[in-house]
């Protein structure tokens, strides 16, 4: 009621006031409109390569070389697997704990709260897991890296998986 009282009463300001006032009024709504039509346009003209490909050049990667050797020195990692359960049930690099990447933005705070740890991420491919690093990334988990190649790279190199 008080919105609409408010604008019945600036509408009339605005019948009799200065034209200065209705053309700062159509400049404004036409910004505002553009600024929320490109914002939009951007993300939406996006493909699912190309997100990828932004996000590996924002975030860390490592190699599978050098997490195979954290894992045999028994260095102070968090193993993230980001497939889905049954991806993860089907083998997975030893110690991993697994957070669907479907749904990483809801359950890792409690299952890794400390914002610190040092996280190993990795998928089947290497596609979702440039996108869940950059995910942990802006949520504050700036000590997480990507596993370059994914769990693919890590079978072919021969490593170990368990079930």
């Amino acid at each position: 009621m008080v919105f609409i009282c408010y604008n019945q009463t600036y509408a009339d300001n605005l019948k009799g006031g200065s034209t200065m006032s209705k053309k700062m009024l159509i400049v404004f709504v036409v910004a505002l409109f553009t600024i929320c039509t490109l914002s939009h346009v951007e993300a939406a003209d996006k493909t699912p390569e190309q997100l990828v490909k932004e996000s590996k050049s924002l975030i860390k990667e490592v190699s599978i070389d050098d997490v195979k050797k954290m894992i045999d020195t028994k260095e102070n990692v968090i193993i993230l697997d980001v497939t889905d359960k049954y991806e993860f049930e089907g083998g997975h690099i030893p110690g991993a704990i697994n957070i669907s990447r479907g749904t990483l933005e809801f359950k890792v705070a409690q299952i890794i709260p400390d914002k610190n740890s040092k996280i190993i991420v990795y998928c089947g491919i290497d596609l979702r897991g440039p996108l869940a690093t950059r995910t942990l990334n802006d949520l504050g988990y700036n000590n997480a890296v990507n596993m370059a190649g994914g769990l693919k790279a890590w079978k072919a190199a021969g490593y170990p998986l368990v079930k």
